[in-house]
């Protein structure tokens, strides 16, 4: 199933939807028509039953080059501080929105990454890219700082220096070097990233989705809390997600103390024979 927006497109395949920034005659940068029409389609995608996995691509030959220079600043700045603050309202809630999604998401990087795309990569819970993709935060050459959450991206992924390299100089990177430094899980070549990226979803798609949507929560939350902090959190989490699925859980220990028919550390149970 397809479904086509102006500066958005989607199509559901095997429990996967691919969405795409789908603007690729301005190298898909994002704009405020964008930034709604992509909320509208996670709001689509979230809790369908045939969908278990969400990744985000381009149209074209870039992921995203940020936000759209005429449109998001330009245009939105001669309405005052109201059109500058709802413009950040509706890219920053969408990026928000993808960091808590229900779903695993995955950025699919297949070309330009810049800038304000910093923001839904990071929100992605992985990301993958093409050797050939450029990443880069180009603010500095125009005169501004890396705003929109892309600073604080670069200080989350990078290590210090190289988080100040890379916002001061405004220099692209390729993808491998942003594997490299930790933007991304991986980089190949572009004619093998859809095929990896697919059988990430698979595997994805093969685990207990109750249990996903806790880890991923989990890895998110804990790194700003201490270490007796994340302990409760985890603990109180775990019995959160056995209240709601404990069944899963238990179908799990089945399988392996009972049938012996898997083992944990080398794959996931059989979901399908959940009652």
């Amino acid at each position: 199933m397809a479904n086509d927006h102006d500066t958005v497109a989607y199509d559901v395949q095997d429990g996967i939807a691919w969405l795409r920034f789908n603007r690729p005659d301005k190298r898909n940068a994002m704009s405020p028509t964008l930034n709604r029409e992509m909320m509208a389609a996670l709001d689509d995608l979230e809790f369908r039953d045939d969908v278990g996995v969400l990744v985000l691509t381009g149209e074209g030959a870039a992921w995203t080059a940020g936000m759209d220079l005429k449109e998001y600043f330009r245009e939105t700045e001669a309405q005052g501080l109201r059109g500058t603050r709802k413009a950040q309202r509706e890219s920053y809630g969408w990026w928000r929105r993808l960091r808590w999604y229900q779903k695993p998401t995955i950025a699919m990087v297949n070309g330009w990454c810049f800038g304000g795309g910093y923001g839904p990569l990071f929100a992605c819970d992985l990301a993958f890219c093409a050797d050939e993709a450029k990443f880069g935060l180009s603010e500095i050459n125009w005169g501004i700082l890396p705003g929109g959450g892309a600073t604080k991206v670069a200080v989350e992924l990078l290590p210090f220096r190289k988080a100040m390299y890379h916002a001061m100089l405004g220099e692209p990177i390729d993808g491998r070097t942003a594997a490299d430094w930790g933007l991304v899980n991986e980089s190949l070549p572009l004619a093998e990233l859809k095929t990896r990226v697919t059988a990430v979803a698979q595997a994805l798609l093969a685990k207990n989705p109750v249990a996903l949507k806790a880890t991923k929560d989990a890895i998110r939350r804990v790194g700003t809390l201490t270490y007796d902090e994340a302990e409760d959190y985890l603990v109180r989490a775990q019995e959160a997600a056995n209240s709601y699925d404990n069944e899963g859980r238990k179908e799990g220990i089945r399988q392996f103390i009972d049938e012996k028919s898997y083992k944990p550390g080398l794959g996931a149970y059989d979901k399908s024979r959940q009652g």
